[in-house]
């Protein structure tokens, strides 16, 4: 049997994000964007401001008893909304596209509809994106080692 306040905060949730993106509708297209995207176009501060807005899906998902590695993920696509998003134009196209509130309320409810098969994949994930993190900076520290052999190769010279 579902949780009723459960249920209640799923629907405001789904709200919520509909409502950030993809409440309004582009006339002659089948495109729908939200009140996110037209924050993310006030300079220097929109996308922080829209970040905020969608940590409400990340700490409703916590209080839900969302795992940590599901929070992590959603945490990941507002990061990914956030520092793309800040980007001149380019950013402000992706913001219309990426939609991450709807993304994380489509990654609640499947956990709440199936949460052993979402934690699986949530771990994958996190393993993954560790893996991606960790090949980042040792090739960021190999790339740092070949500049100062070279700098030292040039001074000696």
């Amino acid at each position: 049997m579902r949780d009723q306040g459960n249920e209640k905060t799923r629907k405001k949730l789904e709200r919520l994000a509909w409502f950030l993106d993809s409440s309004i509708k582009v006339p002659g297209f089948n495109a729908r964007f939200g009140l996110d995207g037209l924050i993310g176009l006030i300079p220097g501060v929109g996308d922080v401001i829209s970040a905020l807005i969608s940590s409400v899906v990340i700490s409703e998902a916590a209080r839900m008893g969302a795992p940590k590695t599901l929070l992590l993920k959603m945490a990941f696509n507002v990061l990914v909304d956030t520092v793309v998003g800040a980007v001149p134009l380019v950013g402000d196209l992706f913001d219309f596209a990426w939609k991450a509130n709807n993304r994380n309320v489509s990654l609640l409810n499947r956990y709440l509809d199936s949460p052993r098969e979402t934690e699986v994949t949530s771990r994958v994930f996190v393993w993954g994106l560790s893996a991606a993190l960790l090949g980042l900076v040792v090739l960021v520290g190999y790339l740092l080692v070949l500049l100062l052999q070279a700098l030292f190769n040039a001074v000696g010279a």
